[in-house]
């Protein structure tokens, strides 16, 4: 008996000596009317709970063992009122949310950081904030054994603005915000370089977008899109496209035709001082290879895309996409979303979604080389 008591004592004893952890600092990441992130930002994990009060509405969060180096200042997003807290139980830190609404929470620890994610009651499951691709770094890769140009495409531009959404939300807009985001990700990576087929609010050409690629000596060639169906306000969720068969032989057609003047290279091989025949053969077999290399890596990337929302189809589409057309660079184009959806439209006008999306991308780029052994 005695031994026990000296065992629990002992316990006890070590237990009420074990430094407290640290809350350093409190975010709110990408606010909206429907949903937001808090990040706790401690210097250790620890235990916690979650729960929620009525009447008014409250969001308690109880940290083991934490003490507050810095006062967490009044916030006000949305429908957070206000931010409490205080010390409980001598050691415990309870930190309490003042809401204007019902929400449902989520909660897990993402290394010393923990992570809330709040919905607004009754949100609509497309407008949730998931914990999956949300903003986690992108996973190392072995060193590449060269340099990948990435050639990305933001669709329309200029005079062109492409669709409209149900809001008024431009096409040629967003899917510049998505292909800016997309390019920094490729620049951090090793052994990959991004090139912009357009960088700005201007008009390009469908074949000047190809020369361009070339130009850059593109490996890759990634054009982002978004869709509008006016007709039907409910269609909805993103698309992967590659050239279909008809395309690429349209377009090799279009190459012979002008192989005299051509100064391009097709696989390494410069056509206008081969005869028709054996042009025609060289070109159907860089389009093959082509062609192999655009289905996988629209196959990674739509993979990818399933994980952060609706996909319109499970499969990779094919079509006549002039932009699709290199005989010798893997293209895909990709619908990032249906603006005449209000819900998606509203989805991509946030900064969040849209880094989730070129993550997605990323993602499928990446696994597309791995895949490949090229990394």
């Amino acid at each position: 008996m005695r031994l026990f008591i000296s065992l629990f004592l002992l316990t006890f004893f070590v237990s009420s000596l074990a430094s407290p952890v640290k809350l350093l600092d409190m975010q709110i990441l990408q606010p909206s009317k429907y949903n937001m992130r808090l990040v706790f930002k401690l210097n250790s994990s620890t235990t916690h709970k979650v729960f929620a009060l009525r009447s008014p509405n409250r969001l308690v969060i109880d940290l083991t063992n934490t003490s507050l180096i810095n006062k967490i200042h009044n916030k006000h997003h949305f429908f957070l009122k206000n931010i409490r807290s205080a010390i409980r139980n001598n050691n415990d830190l309870r930190v309490v949310l003042d809401l204007t609404t019902r929400v449902r929470s989520k909660s897990f620890f993402k290394g010393n950081n923990l992570i809330i994610d709040l919905n607004k009651w009754g949100t609509k499951s497309r407008d949730i904030i998931t914990t999956d691709y949300n903003q986690a770094p992108l996973p190392p890769l072995p060193k590449a054994k060269r340099e990948f140009v990435i050639a990305i495409d933001a669709g329309h531009g200029g005079k062109d603005p492409g669709a409209t959404g149900w809001n008024g939300t431009q096409e040629k807009k967003v899917v510049l915000a998505i292909a800016k985001e997309l390019e920094r990700l490729v620049a951090k990576e090793a052994g990959m370089r991004p090139v912009m087929i357009r960088d700005g609010d201007y008009f390009v050409k469908l074949h000047k977008r190809l020369e361009l690629a070339r130009q850059y000596k593109a490996d890759l060639f990634v054009s982002i899109h978004a869709d509008a169906y006016p007709d039907n306000h409910k269609v909805q969720g993103s698309s992967v496209f590659m050239l279909s068969q008809e395309g690429a032989s349209s377009e090799a057609a279009r190459w012979l035709a002008e192989k005299e003047n051509a100064v391009d290279l097709i696989a390494g091989i410069n056509l206008h001082d081969k005869d028709n025949l054996l042009a025609e053969i060289l070109l159907n077999l860089s389009q093959v290879g082509t062609l192999k290399d655009s289905a996988n890596l629209g196959e990674n990337v739509l993979k990818h895309l399933s994980k952060v929302g609706k996909v319109h189809s499970s499969r990779l589409q094919r079509a006549n996409f002039v932009v699709l057309r290199s005989p010798d660079i893997a293209s895909i184009l990709v619908e990032t979303a249906f603006l005449s959806n209000p819900a998606e439209e509203r989805k991509i006008n946030s900064p969040y979604y849209r880094r989730r999306i070129a993550t997605a991308i990323m993602l499928g780029i990446r696994e597309y080389f791995a895949n490949d052994k090229l990394i």
